[in-house]
């Protein structure tokens, strides 16, 4: 897990030392575009909020003094549409992870209207653009009634109204037998889970390559967090929270790129001619408008899972606090635990922490 600079902040007179992150992640462990917007853009006006370490309990300061980037992760970010005007007042810029999944009919989660996301999806691309809205389907899950095939029917569902409207498609497949909670709450709720093998997971690969130029989406295909290399097929290891995708988005934010250790160039020129980009581009050049250019400085967080390539920032969810109840999370112990935090949080929505406490 990455570590910040500290600062101290004055907390109604009280003096308290605060991690200061610059890029932050909203978040991996809850979703709070769905049901803490207005308790974390409150905080974000406040200038600091608490977290509590998962691991040891431990309450600490977040300071949102220095924070240059947000990446948000949301499976309904509909309710950040109210409040995009607020980081653009503050400089601070943001991608959305949007996990647009369609497992309406089997009720594996408690989401709007598979229409209604896709609507959500594409206002958002028109306020913040086609690169800054990531569609994930996540996870892939094999069930009794959910096969590969019916799998892809579902992509290709989301996928075709989704072509020009954003460029990449990240997506896992459900690991099960890793986390003991999913698995227990899949059994608990009577779900007929299939586990993924290596053939399977080639078989899905390679049809979905397939059906990516087919349809002409021609989609950056990307997997999180997986071991199985399928490069084959023309699909990456993903970057969730990514140095060259913040970069090109943000690229202008000087104080921000310092941070990142990214240096802005010219596209060079001779005798009045714009150098050969493709040339360029071969060489590693990632171009960006205004015939500017960076090369990539990502650096994966070393306190992330090993097939993890996220760069560092400071997630501020907790656990067990998402009412989406989807019957793989990971994020959640049980329904219930989640169900009690949600209430606590809207008893005191404006509590220094999400769950009121």
């Amino acid at each position: 897990m990455a570590t910040w600079d500290t600062t101290e902040i004055n907390i109604d007179g009280r003096i308290v030392k605060a991690q200061i992150p610059i890029i932050v992640s909203a978040s991996r462990s809850t979703d709070i575009p769905a049901f803490y917007a207005d308790w974390f853009f409150r905080r974000l006006e406040e200038g600091y909020s608490v977290w509590t370490n998962p691991v040891n309990n431990v309450k600490s300061f977040i300071s949102y003094d220095k924070t240059r980037f947000i990446v948000f992760w949301s499976k309904n970010p509909r309710p950040l549409l109210n409040y995009l005007h607020i980081l653009q007042k503050r400089n601070i810029n943001c991608y959305i992870q949007y996990t647009l999944n369609d497992y309406e009919n089997e009720n594996l989660e408690r989401v709007p209207p598979l229409e209604y996301r896709i609507e959500t999806f594409k206002l958002l691309v028109e306020r913040l653009g086609k690169g800054s809205v990531v569609w994930r389907f996540d996870p892939m899950i094999l069930t009794d009634n959910i096969s590969i095939d019916t799998l892809l029917l579902k992509v290709q569902r989301i996928g075709d109204q989704l072509k020009g409207y954003t460029e990449k498609l990240v997506f896992s497949y459900a690991d099960i037998a890793l986390y003991k909670k999913v698995k227990s709450n899949l059994e608990r709720n009577g779900i007929p889970y299939h586990e993924w093998t290596e053939e399977l997971m080639e078989i899905f690969a390679e049809k979905l390559s397939i059906m990516n130029k087919e349809r002409g989406w021609n989609y950056i295909l990307a997997t999180c967090g997986e071991k199985i290399d399928i490069s084959k097929y023309g699909i990456e290891h993903n970057r969730c929270v990514d140095g060259d995708l913040i970069t090109r988005i943000a690229w202008s934010d000087s104080a921000l790129m310092k941070f990142m250790g990214v240096k802005i160039e010219d596209v060079p020129t001779w005798f009045g001619n714009v150098a050969d980009v493709s040339e360029m581009k071969e060489n590693g050049a990632i171009m960006l408008p205004n015939n500017k250019y960076f090369l990539s400085v990502h650096k994966k967080d070393s306190g992330q899972r090993k097939f993890c390539g996220c760069m560092a920032a400071k997630d501020i969810g907790e656990y067990n606090t998402c009412p989406h109840l989807c019957e793989y999370c990971y994020a959640n112990s049980s329904k219930d635990i989640a169900i009690i935090n949600w209430k606590k949080h809207l008893n005191n929505p404006n509590s220094e922490n999400i769950t009121g406490k």
